[in-house]
C-alpha cells in the first residue's frame, strides 16, 4: 500500500480502542490491528511473514479530549486493588512447593499469597494494569479457586502469537512461552470478553481437559468468526502435566511460521 498512514487514519479508530481487519499489505484475513492509544495510532499485522507495523500521532478534537477524560474516569472506577491480606509470596514454603510441582517460577509468574485463606494468587493483568486476581487453595479450602474481583478478562501468560485456551491459571502459566499465550477462561463458558480478547490472535488452539470434549467443539464453533484458525487439541491428560504426546500434538497444530519467527 502506497500510504499506510492515510489508510490507518481513514479507519477512524476511537480513542483507547482496537479494530481488527484484513491486512492492506499481505491481504490476510483479519490479521491487521490498529489501536488508538490516546491519539497515537499503532498498527501491526500478526502474520509472521508480513512485516507491516508502525505508528503515528493524530490530532485530537475537543470531543476526543473530553472522551479521554471520561475514559480515565471509567478506568479509575474500574481499578482493582489487591486486598491487604494478599501479599508478595516471600518464598513461603507451601507456595514454593506448589511451584515446584508445576514447574512454575514464583517471581516470573508474579505470584502472590493470600495469608487469610492460604492461597497462591495469580494476578490478572491487562495493558500493564492489575485488573483482577484469582487464587488457588494450597490446602483443602473450598472453593478450590476463588476470583477476587469481577473483571471478565481471562488470566494470561506468555508472549507468543498462538493462543492456547485452557481452563485454569496453572495450565495457562505452564503452557505460556515465547510461542504460546496460555489463556485461562476461569470458568465453563466463553464470554463475549473472552472472544474479543482472543480476536487479536490469528490462531487459537482449544486445549481443555479430556473430559470436556463436547465443550471443546462448542468453543471452537463459537470462536470461528473471531479467530481465523481455530484448532482442537485432543489431550490425553490435562495440559499442565505436559505429556509428551500432548506436546507433540500441540506442536503439530502450531503454524510453523509461529515457531520459527
Amino acid at each position: 500500500m502506497s500510504n499506510i498512514i492515510d489508510y490507518v487514519k481513514d479507519l477512524d479508530v476511537p480513542i483507547e480502542e482496537t479494530i481488527r481487519t484484513n491486512c492492506p499489505s499481505c491481504n490476510s484475513y483479519k490479521t491487521f490491528t490498529v489501536t488508538n492509544n490516546m491519539g497515537t495510532l499503532v498498527w501491526n499485522c500478526y502474520k509472521a511473514s508480513c512485516n507491516l507495523s508502525g505508528g503515528t500521532r493524530v490530532r485530537l478534537s475537543v470531543d476526543d479530549i473530553k472522551g479521554i477524560g471520561a475514559k480515565k474516569a471509567e478506568a479509575i472506577a474500574n481499578t482493582f486493588t489487591l486486598p491487604e491480606y494478599i501479599v508478595p509470596h516471600n518464598n513461603r514454603k507451601n507456595l514454593l512447593s506448589f511451584c515446584t510441582k508445576w514447574k512454575l517460577d514464583a517471581d516470573k509468574h508474579d505470584l502472590h499469597y493470600d495469608v487469610r485463606e492460604d492461597r497462591v494468587v495469580f494476578p490478572i493483568v491487562h495493558k500493564g494494569t492489575f485488573v483482577d486476581a484469582t487464587g488457588r487453595s494450597l490446602g483443602n479450602r473450598i472453593p478450590k479457586w476463588k476470583r477476587y474481583g469481577n473483571n471478565p478478562l481471562p488470566y494470561t501468560f506468555g508472549c507468543g502469537k498462538v493462543a492456547v485456551v485452557v481452563e485454569d491459571c496453572v495450565s495457562a502459566a505452564v503452557i505460556g512461552s515465547e510461542i504460546y499465550v496460555g489463556v485461562a477462561i476461569l470458568g465453563t463458558s466463553l464470554s463475549e470478553e473472552h472472544k474479543k480478547f482472543l480476536s487479536q490472535f490469528s490462531t487459537a488452539i482449544i486445549a481443555l481437559d479430556p473430559d470436556a470434549l463436547p465443550k471443546i467443539f462448542l468453543f471452537a464453533k463459537e470462536l470461528r468468526g473471531y479467530v481465523d484458525n481455530v484448532h482442537v487439541l485432543r489431550l490425553q491428560d490435562d495440559i499442565k502435566y505436559l505429556k509428551a504426546d500432548d506436546l507433540i500434538n500441540l506442536h503439530n497444530l502450531t503454524p510453523k511460521e509461529k515457531i520459527w519467527n
